[in-house]
């Protein structure tokens, strides 16, 4: 058939036909005009012009291949979901008059929704965070008990660095206590819990005058507390970003919760209802939504879950070292959140399988950064960007 090459224009004479058989390929389909081709960046660019143009670097990671790739369309979603407005798309017939205006839809944006395990505050991805809220450059967090706690601790005693071989039995008996290669001493805790102690009794108090607690609450207070500049829940407080933590007993701060209970009168009641309905009003109500999650389980899917009440984000990127074969939430890909309606079908969507506390540094450069300067020179021409948060939720 005219369909089938040779593989190789050699003398086959003499050759078995099995071979020649196993030789015989199919013609090749052309893809120069429907597909990228590989292409790394070039270095010697970077010769001719003195230095490293990092902008172009990062650009050239979509064809690179493999995780660089991933890396690629991460950076290209989070800079979609943070770039667009409400005026770039047409106006619907079912329209509310409020959006509506032109001025208004300049200013809404895309309300962008961060996820993270405990350990990305326990590293210098802390750092990274509490830049994000300190330039309000997302609208809601979620992280787990200890994502919250440690944030404190690092407010009040430093982590420092170890190393993944230090034996746990020498740890233990020098009161050190190790995650990953890091080093918490538990001095530390007794710091927190010499903090927190105090402010817990005195929300007992506001509650019996009628204060209904609930984790994003708790978080707050302890947010406008600790007020310190290095604090990301300091700027959340500051910059009213709710903080979701429903699993909030699950750390130091549940132990402190315990140990509340045993104080005379009621015990401090900690309400997750409302929370749940304050998040997932957060989706249902946006524009549109985006997803950036760092790390997987309870916190990857308790952001998802609410943006299936919106039948599902426009944009989101994941980036942990899941793998999807043990049917583990933290190792699904975006495709099996499609199949639930978290991730809307014709979403910009990216995974990226590696540390987060490799390349996350690398995102806040190539993709957060730059929306600080460009809603800077936004602020100097006279355009306000609206919060991504429609009062309505807020309370």
């Amino acid at each position: 058939s005219s369909s089938f090459l040779y593989y190789t224009n050699m003398n086959t004479e003499g050759v078995p036909k099995s071979v020649t058989d196993a030789l015989f390929v199919k013609a090749s389909e052309n893809l120069s005009d429907k597909s990228e081709r590989v292409r790394g960046f070039e270095f010697n660019d970077a010769l001719e012009g003195g230095s490293v143009d990092y902008d172009k670097l990062f650009d050239a990671y979509v064809n690179m291949g493999f995780q660089a790739t991933n890396l690629g369309l991460a950076i290209k979603t989070i800079k979609e979901m943070l770039r667009w407005r409400l005026s770039d798309d047409p106006v619907s017939e079912d329209e509310s008059d409020e959006f509506v205006d032109m001025d208004v839809r300049r200013k809404t944006r895309a309300t962008v929704f961060l996820g993270y395990t405990s350990n990305m505050i326990s590293c210098g991805i802390r750092e990274n965070i509490r830049f994000l809220c300190e330039h309000k450059l997302v609208d809601v967090l979620v992280s787990t008990a200890g994502g919250i706690e440690e944030d404190f601790i690092k407010c009040l005693a430093p982590t420092y660095m170890g190393d993944f071989a230090l034996p746990g039995k020498a740890l233990r008996e020098k009161g050190l206590n190790r995650i990953g290669n890091l080093i918490i001493p538990n001095d530390n805790y007794c710091l927190f819990e010499d903090w927190v102690s105090p402010i817990l009794l005195k929300m007992k108090e506001e509650q019996q005058q009628g204060t209904v607690w609930s984790p994003s609450k708790i978080i707050a207070r302890l947010g406008k507390e600790i007020n310190n500049p290095n604090s990301v829940y300091y700027w959340c407080w500051k910059n009213d970003i709710p903080v979701f933590c429903p699993a909030i007993t699950d750390g130091s701060l549940g132990d402190m919760l315990y140990f509340n209970s045993y104080e005379k009168g009621t015990p401090l009641v900690v309400d997750i209802a409302q929370d749940v309905r304050r998040l997932n009003d957060y989706a249902i109500y946006a524009k549109k939504s985006g997803m950036v999650i760092l790390g997987g389980g309870l916190i990857k899917h308790h952001i998802c879950n609410a943006n299936l009440m919106r039948n599902g984000a426009e944009y989101s990127v994941f980036i942990n070292t899941g793998q999807e074969f043990d049917g583990s939430d933290a190792g699904a890909r975006p495709d099996e959140a499609i199949s639930w309606g978290k991730i809307k079908v014709d979403a910009s969507n990216a995974k990226v399988y590696t540390d987060a506390s490799l390349v996350f540094p690398l995102v806040v450069a190539q993709a957060f950064l730059p929306e600080v300067l460009h809603r800077r020179k936004e602020a100097e021409e006279g355009i306000e960007v609206a919060p991504a948060i429609p009062n309505s939720c807020s309370k």
